[in-house]
């Protein structure tokens, strides 16, 4: 989503960035992303913020992305920050806007604008309650730099699909006066028994997403320590929230709550899955399920002897990824089975593939009923890149999401089909196609009437 273009005059734009934006001043070209770093401090002054501007400068020059940076207040007006993007705040600190600068940023945020924010952008704006709710949590208190265990909780957002499931890194780690999980949607959060002077009770986000008030925002609380910008790995977290703000790739930032992992990449959870059909997944080290062979299925008989009882009335999200023109799909709604071709014939398949006709392509509910089109191409991250599916049953009613976005809504009127009582699977297609899949988690709901 990109903050929509607003006309300003030359010599308008010229009162506002004369002495107060560094870089070029170019008018934004209709295709160009473009990003304002703001950095007024007003309390206490991080001596990584030359680096931290450097570091993003320099992501820009390699992801295709123009970087201006300031710490003149006086960008915050209407005509200039339709120039933008998204507006990185890289640890501002304590009231670095007045009334009316706050205002004009307000109104850029509900018309689409994108906010980053970097560690002290949690320390900045606590009489602004828009802001702090941008932000998604104020600071409260740090302990001394040292190492800690990050844990990655989403895998699939840009800011955290390249991390491991585990993250050992330095820092200055933040407690926080609330915790946003209600509100957004956390990526990553501190195991607090891996350092000392954590204060949230074991619950300890450390960053987050969400879309607020009509913009798109994410936030991470690293970035105190100069040697955060030299990380690659930081620094891919930090391309990757900037990607997410400027609307150049998708995820689903709702907050999640309540779901409980089916397969979490390891081989014990991978063990209440059993194969119908010829070919495999196989196991990756980084937890990652990929298909080969077929046309089988992977399918979920929890860890008893025999099959568990089937799913009813459910959220189930699972995160997927394709190499290129690459077939599979999401099977729902089958009785227990090792022949695939029960889920084919008895079940309902959300289609991955996104090259084929509309009824059976990216979203679509196989042969029975095309996604959106127009929402699916929106959302939709290009092959290489994961993506997120929330396959909701509830009685007969079957919704699809797509990286946050509702693409499907389908009823079954087949009692052959029946999706109150069903199994759940992944297909691997054929010899040909490669899927991978992540983090295959579900929350039961309660039972609904149709």
């Amino acid at each position: 989503m990109r903050a929509p273009a607003r006309v300003m005059t030359s010599a308008a734009a010229a009162a506002v960035l004369i002495g107060c934006v560094s870089g070029p001043a170019a008018s934004k070209g209709a295709d160009e992303t473009r990003v304002l770093v703001f950095s007024k401090t007003a309390g206490f002054r991080h001596d990584s913020i030359p680096e931290g501007i450097a570091a993003v400068r320099e992501l820009g020059a390699a992801d295709g992305f123009t970087v201006d940076a300031t710490e003149d207040a006086g960008a915050f007006t209407a005509g200039n920050l339709s120039r933008y993007d998204a507006v990185v705040f890289l640890s501002t600190t304590g009231d670095v806007l007045d009334a009316a600068q706050q205002g004009a940023f307000e109104r850029y945020i509900k018309r689409g604008g994108g906010y980053v924010g970097i560690h002290a952008a949690a320390d900045t704006e606590y009489d602004w309650a828009f802001y702090g709710g941008l932000a998604g949590a104020y600071f409260q208190s740090h302990p001394a730099i040292q190492p800690a265990t990050v844990d990655v909780e989403d895998r699939a957002h840009p800011a955290t699909s390249g991390l491991p499931s585990t993250w050992n890194r330095t820092d200055e780690w933040y407690n926080y006066r609330s915790n946003p999980r209600e509100h957004a949607h956390v990526l990553a959060s501190l195991d607090e028994s891996s350092y000392t002077g954590g204060t949230m009770s074991g619950d300890h986000p450390i960053a987050w997403c969400q879309e607020y008030r009509g913009g798109r925002a994410f936030y991470t609380g690293g970035g105190h320590t100069k040697e955060s910008y030299a990380d690659p790995a930081f620094r891919q977290h930090l391309l990757g929230g900037i990607q997410y703000a400027v609307g150049d790739a998708q995820a689903d930032c709702r907050p999640e709550n309540g779901y409980r992992p089916l397969f979490d990449g390891t081989a014990e959870s991978l063990s209440a899955w059993r194969q119908a059909g010829p070919g495999s997944f196989s196991l990756s080290e980084d937890g990652t399920l990929t298909s080969s062979g077929g046309l089988g299925m992977l399918w979920y008989a929890g860890s008893g002897s025999e099959p568990s009882p089937g799913f009813g009335s459910y959220s189930l999200k699972l995160d997927w990824q394709v190499a290129g023109d690459d077939n599979s799909g999401v099977f729902v709604g089958f009785p227990a089975s090792d022949d695939p071709w029960s889920a084919v014939n008895n079940g309902y398949e959300i289609q991955i593939d996104a090259t084929d006709a509309p009824d059976r392509t990216t979203g679509a509910v196989y042969s029975f009923q095309s996604a959106d089109i127009k929402k699916r191409d929106r959302a939709l991250n290009p092959p290489g890149e994961w993506n997120t599916y929330e396959i909701r049953v509830e009685g007969e009613r079957l919704r699809v999401w797509l990286n946050g976005v509702k693409i499907n809504d389908f009823t079954n009127t087949d009692p052959v089909r029946s999706l109150r009582d069903g199994h759940i699977g992944l297909q691997n297609h054929g010899a040909d196609d490669q899927v991978s899949f992540r983090d295959v988690r579900i929350k039961e709901l309660p039972v609904k009437g149709d």
